[in-house]
């Protein structure tokens, strides 16, 4: 319905059940090039770029990033894709609009998975309460300023994006699968294309005329996946996202994980969602 053109990268047959990947920031489709290969025998997998990112068209306006923008986002690709349904799995800012979405149109997600990202009621709350996460959302009241945190991301060859996913602080650790030379590349084509940094920051631009939410309640079974080691998301979140989730609800917290999690650990991330995927969960929880 916006008018705006997205583009997906999409793996196995046409017809399968649907499954689709939401990206984090500052990501895009690639961030699930693991899951696109794994799923496919059973699933018609999409990995979007979500409005602003990558090749999705950019609208120029701050508004046009909230929230509710997004969500109807989701709901009309469903559609296009000739969908009503889906299993739906967000990471990061992904993660957020899933939560969103699973809310807002539960008939239309048969399953939630989310990567590091608490329920946004949560995060709301426990923000206001804990300094040393307010710090660590930093990031958030930075990217309130206009084209600044654009440029600052572009200084010394993007030293600021590469570091997020290679430094010591913030990046894939040790015991994880490091991004070879060329998945840096990637990242860097995508986002050293003129502008194509606003429509990322834009999403943030928009967080506080959002929330926190009128409705809180997620009903259909869900599975919350967690590295421990994740520089900007207190693990203590996960735990409380139980209270929100009225049917079944899983956590697992990956010790040596980092907040890159489906690119980290791909092999116990996607044997976890397979588990997820082939339970019998319609009963409720108790």
């Amino acid at each position: 319905d916006s008018g705006l053109r997205f583009h997906y990268v999409a793996a196995g047959e046409r017809g399968k059940p649907l499954m689709l990947l939401l990206h984090g920031f500052p990501e895009f489709w690639y961030s699930w090039r693991h899951q696109l290969r794994e799923f496919k025998s059973e699933y018609r997998v999409v990995a979007l770029d979500l409005r602003g990112y990558g090749e999705t068209d950019a609208p120029s306006h701050k508004e046009n990033y909230k929230l509710d923008c997004l969500i109807t986002d989701i709901r009309d690709i469903l559609e296009s894709l000739g969908y009503n349904k889906c299993v739906l799995i967000g990471h990061d800012w992904g993660g957020m609009i899933a939560w969103l979405v699973a809310i807002c149109y539960p008939e239309m997600v048969t399953k939630l998975i989310v990567v590091n990202f608490p329920h946004p009621s949560v995060f709301t709350e426990y923000i206001l309460r804990h300094p040393s996460q307010l710090i660590k959302s930093g990031y958030y009241f930075f990217f309130q300023m206009p084209w600044f945190p654009e440029f600052m991301f572009t200084v010394n060859d993007f030293k600021v994006l590469k570091s997020l996913f290679t430094s010591q602080a913030t990046g894939i650790g040790r015991k994880g699968c490091r991004l070879t030379a060329e998945d840096i590349e990637a990242y860097l084509y995508v986002f050293s294309q003129p502008g194509a940094l606003t429509g990322p920051i834009n999403h943030y631009r928009n967080i506080f005329s959002c929330l926190p939410l009128q409705h809180h309640e997620v009903v259909m079974p869900t599975l919350l996946l967690w590295g421990e080691r994740d520089a900007f998301m207190e693990v203590e979140m996960a735990e409380i996202t139980r209270i929100y989730v009225k049917n079944h609800f899983r956590l697992t917290i990956l010790s040596e994980a980092s907040h890159w999690l489906q690119q980290d650990q791909p092999d116990i991330v996607n044997k976890l969602i397979w588990t997820f995927l082939k339970e019998e969960t319609t009963r409720k929880r108790e």
